[in-house]
């Protein structure tokens, strides 16, 4: 690793909710420098969460990353001429970046609606959890459980 390691920059909290959270998501769902469009869409799904359901859409929100946030994943490590499955705690930001990939691949592997529409429909469906996303993460869940045994190389 040649340099220094890149710092780690504040997200500024968007004008609408007033959330870096949001702001990190709405960076997450940017295709090709296109941050309009990227609001409009993240903006697009809280607007549908809320007619939906009456309620905030950040509460909504906070309960879905709750939901599919992982507790742990498993990292490849080669030991001798094998490679292992190795369980790790997952940190705080990396939580939260998971959590925003496996909403966006879920969303982006539906078929007929707009994006407004998947990504609402996926935030309530990790809220109430179930849906793409939440099994996701019980899927990585299961496979740290299945390498438990290997968690003293880590």
């Amino acid at each position: 690793m040649r340099g220094k390691r890149a710092p780690r920059r504040a997200h500024f909290p968007d004008w609408k909710y007033q959330s870096p959270v949001i702001t990190q998501l709405i960076n997450q769902v940017m295709r090709k420098g296109k941050k309009t469009i990227a609001e409009s869409i993240v903006y697009g799904a809280f607007d549908i969460i809320h007619e939906k359901t009456k309620k905030d859409p950040m509460e909504v929100f906070d309960l879905a990353i709750k939901n599919v946030s992982p507790l742990v994943e498993v990292k490849s490590r080669r030991v001798g001429g094998a490679n292992y499955q190795i369980p790790i705690e997952v940190s705080g930001d990396r939580k939260l970046t998971l959590a925003y990939r496996w909403f966006l691949e879920a969303a982006r592997g539906k078929k007929g609606k707009s994006m407004s529409e998947k990504l609402a429909n996926e935030f309530l469906s990790a809220a109430a959890n179930e849906g793409d996303a939440v099994k996701k993460k019980e899927d990585v869940h299961r496979m740290a459980e299945a390498n438990r045994a290997f968690a003293h190389f880590a």
